[in-house]
């Protein structure tokens, strides 16, 4: 009996044993890891091959992979934009091992130097979109802003427009309308109006204020920008391209819920999966849903958004990714206030938004309105190496977005009257491109660099449109102070009974282009850029189709060229180098109405063109603890259509606009800790001698410090600080009458702890709860003070 008993409990204690040794026996595999474009290697796939061992580097580069058993294995190491290192090692005791890596950026023959990594978290210069090629920042003579995804974590933004808001020069003139067409939000840059259409360098259109839960950081890319994206997606002073989260090699991700002031709720999430052993199959999903109140007494927004992202490398020379982009969201947004036509502005009584009398906490609503938006966004894509100096790459978009549900608005009358309007606006908008492109990157007579691109795309879209107007136009006409006995007669219910009475204005529209494209960058020596792009357009605009009879009109084709040359030299190599460059580009006008002997007609006019000259310096020193952008820009556009003053509703093209200025943007780590990003702009800008109202503020200041202290106890714990300053801006200026916006000063602040498994925050925006506003053509009033806060776990 006795050894019955014991037999067992010596095997338990050396299968005890056994185990333990076994444990005891397992190393950890740490080191650093570093880019050879001085960026912090954070966020870098560090597995060991074979297996679903590994992590993601931190801010700092460093990683570490603990309890691994004794075995030879491959340390591979991966980011995207750069070629993967792999080394193999051999485990054979309890020990630590450490390994440091370089990364090299993909097509790029440097040698291996170990760079320290950096902290220098709201920078993040280098790009694979701007110039379509391997350039890094101070070798481009374009000018360009990112906001990255440290500092929208740190701002607890949940969507586009709040990163933008750290954009020197960049200014939201309206937030999303919803519309079917042009329903996102609005921007001036460099006193030009544009739009957020492209997402990773490709037509990528949502006509709504793109959720955040999918942002791995924004460019704003500056200046006329046709060469290499083409006319249709940007404009003559800039382009905003979204650039995505893209799956990686190790199991991973976050899970946040957000709460704050008028009802807000968010709840997002991040998960990151390999789909198999080897790692060459990866998935990742960002998601979220948002439900909030606006801070009037009618007014809300319900969202739901998921961006599925699948790549597969198929072997070492081709990839291949597919993801998506799929929205919906009921809103009511803010009721936008017009200055009407037909009334002046002496008639008003004032000329400035400041002396207003309205209390703008009312909606003048009886009950919400609702439009529903619906987006859904393929985008697919394959690169394959062809050699060691040849790459290709080919990228399909198509873009889908409906809209649909009452809309409203308000014009501003004398005596403090507004009148209420509204229509039922039903429409979609499609759009597909194809783009191909191949990079070459080898030298030339032996020495000189020569990184080579040649390219083309095919885009088509379509459009239709339709509202329901009321047979009167207005709904009614109240004042908007004191007692208003009509107040709550403004609602779907009576909106609705009056369209059954009203009529349509339906507009069926389609336009293709077909381009073709070749740049260049040479060294002529190691600090000596030169470069040249051209790009060809065939512009086929199809027309607008009347629905009743059928027949098309407004339909016609039009060629244009696009060059771009650039010049830079590194003063200090891969410190501070100084560029110079000149752009191009152009609008397809068509056919317009036009007074032809004093009668309204159809006539077709010339495109309008764009010339660009801009000089600058970049500065990237300290191992990239200060980065610095400062240029000054000089733009011209001639032809430009503008309303004819002798007849009601005719253009004449009898318009030139200079705009001129200069923009500064500073991002530091200073101290450890310490991260800043300071920017300024001016903007001079006439239209035939006077500001036009899509200029926006002549001088714009923006700012955000953070500060994570350093002392043991408390590392973690940080703080921001930050906010925007405008100057007053014109929305309205015929040259003898002008109604202004007045000039803002709004100060933000956040608290966050942040931990490897989790992260609480705490933000205040607006916190002097100060009254602004925006807009062109329209009084768009901004949120007063609101509290928000954050709680993510992170697997």
């Amino acid at each position: 009996m006795k050894v019955k008993i014991l037999l067992p409990l010596l095997s338990f204690c050396l299968m005890l044993l056994t185990s333990v040794t076994s444990f005891a026996q397992t190393a950890t595999i740490k080191g650093m890891i570093s880019l050879s474009t001085n960026e912090a290697a954070d966020n870098v796939s560090v597995t060991l091959k074979g297996t679903r061992v590994g992590t993601t580097t931190d801010a700092q580069g460093n990683y570490e992979i603990k309890n691994v058993k004794p075995g030879t294995y491959t340390i591979r190491v991966s980011a995207v934009g750069f070629s993967s290192k792999e080394k193999s090692i051999t485990v054979s005791s309890a020990n630590e091992i450490v390994e440091n890596f370089t990364l090299i950026t993909t097509s790029e023959n440097l040698t291996e130097v170990f760079v320290k990594g950096n902290a220098n978290k709201y920078t993040k210069s280098e790009s694979e979109y701007v110039s379509r090629m391997q350039v890094k920042n101070l070798e481009n003579s374009q000018v360009y802003n990112v906001v990255t995804k440290e500092l929208m974590k740190d701002q607890l933004v949940t969507n586009q427009d709040e990163a933008l808001k750290n954009v020197p020069g960049l200014y939201q003139l309206w937030g999303a309308t919803n519309r079917a067409g042009d329903g996102g939000s609005w921007y001036s840059l460099r006193g030009f109006t544009t739009q957020s259409l492209v997402r990773n360098g490709i037509a990528g259109k949502v006509n709504s204020n793109s959720d955040a839960a999918n942002l791995e950081r924004i460019e704003v890319i500056k200046g006329p920008s046709a060469t290499l994206f083409g006319n249709v997606l940007s404009s003559y002073g800039g382009l905003i391209n979204r650039v995505t989260k893209k799956p990686y090699e190790t199991f991973g991700g976050e899970i946040a819920y957000q709460a704050g002031s008028y009802g807000f709720n968010r709840v997002s999430a991040d998960i990151n999966t390999p789909l198999n052993d080897d790692n060459t199959a990866l998935f990742r999903l960002n998601t979220s849903y948002n439900n909030t109140n606006t801070f009037q007494d009618y007014g809300s927004s319900r969202s739901f958004f998921v961006a599925p992202s699948f790549s597969y490398k198929v072997n070492d020379k081709l990839t291949l990714s597919l993801d998506a982009e799929i929205g919906d969201q009921n809103n009511s947004g803010m009721p936008l206030i017009y200055l009407p036509f037909d009334v002046s502005v002496a008639a008003l009584g004032f000329n400035n938004a400041k002396d207003l009398n309205m209390n703008f906490k009312r909606s003048f609503w009886g009950d919400e309105f609702i439009t529903n938006t619906k987006t859904f966004n393929v985008f697919a894509q394959a690169n394959y190496k062809i050699s060691d100096e040849w790459t290709s790459q080919s990228v399909f978009s198509s873009t889908s977005n409906r809209a649909s549900g009452l809309q409203t608005w308000f014009y501003l009358y004398p005596n403090e009257e507004i009148s209420r309007n509204a229509w039922n606006a039903n429409g979609k908008d499609n759009a597909i491109e194809f783009q191909q492109n191949f990079n070459g990157d080898f030298l030339l007579f032996g020495k000189m660099r020569n990184r080579f691109l040649i390219g083309g795309d095919l885009f088509h879209s379509t459009n239709r449109l339709g509202y329901r107007l009321l047979p009167n136009g207005e709904f009614d006409k109240i004042g908007y102070t004191g007692t208003t006995a009509a107040y709550n007669n403004f609602n779907p219910t009576t909106v609705n009974a009056e369209l059954v009475n009203g009529f349509d204005y339906k507009t069926n529209s389609a336009l293709s282009t077909y381009s073709a494209y070749v740049a260049d960058a040479i060294n002529i020596t190691e600090s000596l850029i030169v470069s040249a792009a051209v790009r060809f357009d065939h512009y086929d605009n199809q027309g607008t189709t009347d629905d009743t009879t059928g027949q098309k009109a407004g339909d016609f084709s039009q060629n244009a060229f696009s060059p771009k040359f650039g010049v830079v030299y590194q003063v200090i190599k891969d410190q501070v180098s100084v560029f110079g460059n000149y752009q191009n580009s152009f609008t397809n006008i068509g056919y317009i109405n036009a007074n032809v002997g004093g009668a309204l007609q159809m006539q077709k006019f010339d495109p309008e063109r764009a010339n660009q000259f801009e000089g600058g310096i970049k500065v990237n020193a300290f191992q990239n603890k200060v980065s610095a952008t400062l240029s000054y820009y000089d733009i011209k556009v001639k032809d430009i259509v503008t309303a004819d003053p002798s007849l009601p509703n005719a253009s004449v093209q009898n318009g030139t606009q200079y705009s001129k200025g200069f923009e500064l943007e500073v991002t530091a780590n200073p101290i450890p800790g310490l991260n800043l990003l300071v920017g300024y702009s001016n903007n001079d800008s006439k239209l035939n001698g006077l500001r036009p109202v899509t200029a926006g503020p002549e001088n714009l200041i923006n700012y955000w410090i953070s500060y994570n202290l350093q002392n043991a106890t408390f590392k973690g714990l940080g703080l921001g600080f930050g906010g925007n300053y405008g100057d007053a801006t014109y929305i309205y200026n015929n040259g003898t009458e002008t109604f202004e916006l007045p000039s803002y000063a709004v100060i933000n602040a956040a608290l966050y702890y942040d931990q490897p498994k989790y992260r609480v925050s705490l933000k205040v925006n607006n916190l002097t709860d100060e009254l602004y506003f925006n807009g062109y053509t329209t009084i768009n009033v901004q949120a007063p003070r609101t509290f928000m806060g954050s709680v993510t776990y992170k697997f």
